[in-house]
């Protein structure tokens, strides 16, 4: 397992992140813990949770199984969806950011949390309050890196202007969705995180599933009874990606999952993607992926049997004409 600067903090990550979204939930606690051995067996270090994961049972799974090495560990975890019935559990207000730092961590039972995550951009709340609300939980040393997820390439710059006019600390790390039927990221989010030396840790690699080939030709599974995974995915033209992509796989005796995951990976502006499972079984593929030597010449190919999504400006006619 290689490894990856985070950012301009000058921590070094594995360049794998496990997401631990099913500990809790679809992985109960002692398959959480054969699937966190295993991942550190491989080398990883770099760890993803949010407070909302199973009501705060992944971060509560995750704090016990860091006991004993918690400072080899880089702990990243997010907030913003409600705590309570109280109308102010909730969204990235000065009060409420303080509040789920102190409730992450007692459930993970640690002094800091490596990197904070606002989950989602707070419409009823300005960026400027917001920045101040992470900046406040940074002065308190509770946290160590600002970060924000699911925000636009805008909102981000945004961010990062007020904290450096402010002084604060900015933004470090940026979490967007990103796999070859969702690459809307590579418009004005990657760039913009890299001019700006921002890590990348984008979710969903392989398309909830999508791009592993076992959703194909099915009238059941996630992506037909979960709205979120539907409305993401539903569309035909990403099953056709899908199956087209399978048999390249195939063809190149690669396994659609590794190799969905080095695509990812392999983009210039991506720190590490991260990667989920609901047991070892799963695991196993997607930490293959490290394996596969995803050549700038192979990285192409997969990526034109996909939609490349337009420049910022629509004017295509530039895209095409700047391509070998």
């Amino acid at each position: 397992m290689k490894t990856k600067l985070l950012g301009r903090t000058g921590v070094s990550v594995s360049e794998l992140c496990f997401g631990t979204m099913s500990f809790g939930g679809d992985a109960d606690e002692t398959m959480s813990a054969a699937m966190y051995k295993a991942v550190r067996d491989s080398g990883i270090n770099f760890f993803d949770c949010a407070d909302e994961y199973n009501k705060g049972r992944s971060e509560e799974i995750l704090g016990r199984l860091a006991k004993g090495h918690r400072d080899n560990l880089i702990l990243t975890t997010k907030c913003f969806s409600p705590h309570s019935d109280d109308i102010n559990a909730r969204g990235s207000s000065r009060r409420h950011v303080v509040r789920a730092v102190e409730r992450s961590l007692r459930h993970l039972q640690t002094d800091r949390i490596d990197v904070l995550f606002l989950h989602k951009f707070d419409s009823l709340t300005p960026i400027e309050e917001m920045m101040r609300g992470l900046e406040d939980v940074v002065r308190t040393g509770k946290v160590l890196y600002p970060a924000v997820s699911n925000w636009s390439a805008w909102q981000t710059q945004r961010a990062v202007d007020i904290q450096e006019r402010h002084d604060w600390a900015r933004l470090q790390v940026i979490q967007p969705m990103y796999n070859l039927v969702k690459r809307q990221a590579e418009v004005e989010i990657l760039p913009m995180a890299e001019a700006n030396g921002i890590g990348v840790i984008p979710y969903s690699p392989g398309a909830a599933g999508l791009l592993s080939g076992k959703y194909l030709g099915q009238a059941t599974g996630r992506l037909k009874t979960n709205k979120m995974y539907e409305a993401r995915y539903g569309e035909a033209w990403t099953f056709e990606v899908a199956e087209k992509f399978v048999a390249f796989c195939k063809q190149r005796s690669l396994h659609p999952v590794s190799a969905a995951i080095a695509w990812v990976g392999a983009h210039p502006g991506i720190t590490a993607p991260i990667i989920g499972a609901r047991n070892l079984d799963q695991l196993k593929d997607s930490l293959a992926s490290v394996k596969i030597d995803m050549t700038p010449a192979l990285r192409a190919e997969i990526s034109d049997l996909s939609h490349t999504p337009p420049p910022a400006t629509d004017r295509l006619e530039e895209q095409k004409a700047a391509r070998p």
